[in-house]
């Protein structure tokens, strides 16, 4: 079966992570990215990752149980001819229910198969308290 191109902006793009974070759709969401090993991937309170085969085991890993419902909101953005820089803030509910909210960087980048993400970071957002065992859940 043939992937589809998505060739849209930078913001078709980020709309379709985050559905494929809501639908636990991991092919979905790595189709996303550019097709450099050189990707980064920060998810809160985790290590650097980079590649397409860590990201990958870390998303597989994140989205074993399902989707993350994260609804990002008030969106800044920089764009310029062959690069984008979106920070939103992430509103998610961890597992053990309580409101979560998280500030993420994606970086976009134009490929020849349209804007694709090449980083994406993720903290806690200031006076969102830490979860107890920060060094042992990663959120995202």
């Amino acid at each position: 079966m043939k992937k589809k191109q998505l060739n849209g902006s930078p913001a078709e793009v980020e709309a379709a992570f985050y559905d494929a974070l809501n639908r636990a759709d991991v092919e979905a969401l790595m189709a996303l990215w550019a097709d450099d090993e050189e990707v980064v991937c920060v998810h809160p309170g985790g290590a650097r990752l980079i590649g397409h085969a860590a990201i990958r085991a870390s998303w597989t890993m994140l989205l074993e149980h399902g989707g993350l419902h994260i609804l990002p909101s008030q969106l800044h953005e920089t764009h310029n001819l062959m690069s984008a820089v979106h920070t939103v803030v992430e509103g998610s509910t961890a597992s053990q229910g309580e409101p979560q909210h998280l500030v993420a960087t994606n970086v976009y980048m134009k490929t020849p198969k349209g804007w694709r993400i090449v980083l994406h970071h993720v903290s806690m957002a200031p006076g969102t308290a830490a979860p107890a065992d920060a060094r042992s859940q990663v959120l995202h």
